[in-house]
């Protein structure tokens, strides 16, 4: 399938699960607003839950890559600026919380992949940090991204707060320097 074609489908299928939820979802709804045949859709995968989950992780919408900023503080401070982007300005703030939320109802949707594929990518600011002395080798890295991710998704998501402009340097420095 043509690389055009695909982000095509990915992106309608994101905007589908945003919009109606992961039950309202259609193959046939995809189809339709890509533009390509349902059994084109199937060829390439199974069922919804196997097109959204390679939608999460290839589509251009919800596409990452790890900042390098020279410095561990400078990395985490633009992850989780990232993350505050992807939780709080549309397209990817619906959705993010539509697909994601939808795994937790639906273990069929195996989110894994998208939270895998991010932190591999993720892991390079990690190494870095080793390699500059900054970060102790044994440091767990996962514990890291969970826990400014965490305080994200809790403030946007769950309790509706808007974030501040310095919130993703405060949460930094009371990860890095304690509180």
């Amino acid at each position: 399938m043509a690389p055009r074609k695909q982000q095509e489908i990915f992106d309608a299928t994101l905007r589908l699960v945003a919009e109606k939820g992961y039950d309202g979802l259609t193959v046939e709804g995809v189809a339709e607003r890509s533009g390509v045949n349902k059994t084109t859709i199937y060829r390439w995968w199974p069922s919804k839950a196997a097109l959204l989950g390679a939608a999460l992780v290839e589509a251009d919408v919800l596409g990452f890559e790890p900042p390098d900023t020279g410095s561990l503080r400078g990395d985490l401070v633009e992850l989780v600026e990232g993350i505050q982007r992807l939780l709080t300005e549309p397209p990817s703030s619906d959705i993010a919380v539509a697909a994601l939320g939808a795994a937790v109802r639906h273990p069929e949707l195996d989110a894994h992949r998208f939270f895998a594929d991010r932190f591999a990518r993720e892991r390079e600011i990690f190494d870095r940090a080793v390699r500059r002395g900054e970060l102790k080798a044994s440091a767990d890295p996962m514990l890291i991204v969970d826990l400014l991710a965490g305080a994200v998704w809790m403030r946007t998501v769950f309790r509706g707060l808007r974030l501040t402009d310095d919130f993703a340097a405060e949460a930094v420095a009371a990860l890095l320097d304690g509180i």
